[in-house]
């Protein structure tokens, strides 16, 4: 474009470095990085699709009259035990690379299934470590008692770890419920829609509202809201054991972190 206008007047194309100074000159632009998603999810972002939901979201609270302390939403996010995040340090100006940091060596995964409430409170977290069995040996007493631990081949979330989680669910939160029906809102995982899961929601008078597919980046309000601060804490942790010389992230030191 700009060579298009120096060309109309007559003059030589711009040269290589002209978009950067550009840029800087021009005080409400800036350069940020792109971030890469699948063409699905930009196919959901249709205010079509996103508009039907919060349609659909309406006309269920007000069909059976829920109130804000019977609406849940929850999801799963992974960790890594020896997880750190990059941060920014002070470093020499003429030093070539970016600085290093050193992490823990235990990279082992971990699944935190987790519900929140739109009145604030929670459900208490819902861990799942990679394993064949359980081991109490793992964790340290005063553990809040609560809390609910499980193993899978991977550390990932499974059918059966999928019901174990719902039944979960309705154990913390059925006394404090304050309608006849709890509202649970959540994605599309195929442990969250086997027959058995929707048979003991029906049960137990819990409605389900699947989000739209590909468009958990958008709708899911657990991910961005509380996850990444989450995330960002729990990595604190880790850095705080790497400056004390613990190089090996265990269960134990695992969960106290968390």
């Amino acid at each position: 474009m700009a060579d298009s206008i120096c060309k109309a007047r007559g003059a030589p194309p711009v040269g290589v470095n002209w978009p950067n100074t550009f840029i800087k000159r021009t005080l409400r632009l800036q350069v940020k990085l792109g971030r890469t998603y699948e063409y699905q999810r930009k196919l959901y972002e249709d205010p079509q699709i996103i508009g039907a939901w919060f349609e659909l979201v309406r006309n269920t609270i007000n069909k059976y009259g829920i109130t804000l302390e019977d609406i849940y939403n929850f999801n799963e996010a992974g960790f890594q035990m020896g997880q750190i995040s990059a941060s920014r340090v002070v470093t020499d100006t003429e030093r070539l690379g970016r600085p290093k940091q050193v992490k823990p060596t235990n990279t082992e995964w971990v699944t935190l299934t987790q519900g929140a409430c739109a009145d604030g409170s929670t459900v208490p977290p819902f861990l799942v470590f990679k394993g064949k069995e359980f081991n109490h040996a793992w964790f340290y007493q005063g553990l809040p008692s609560t809390w609910a631990f499980t193993v899978s081949p991977n550390g990932w979330t499974t059918d059966q770890i999928g019901l174990q989680w719902i039944r979960h669910f309705e154990k913390h939160t059925r006394l404090k419920t304050v309608g006849s029906k709890r509202l649970l809102i959540l994605d599309n995982h195929g442990s969250h829609t086997t027959p058995e899961f929707r048979t003991f929601c029906e049960d137990n008078n819990i409605i389900l509202l699947w989000m739209p597919p590909r468009s958990s980046h958008l709708l899911q309000p657990l991910d961005v809201g509380c996850f990444s601060p989450l995330k960002t804490a729990f990595s604190k942790q880790n850095q705080d054991l790497i400056r004390n010389h613990v190089f090996h992230i265990t269960k134990v030191d695992f969960i106290t972190a968390f």
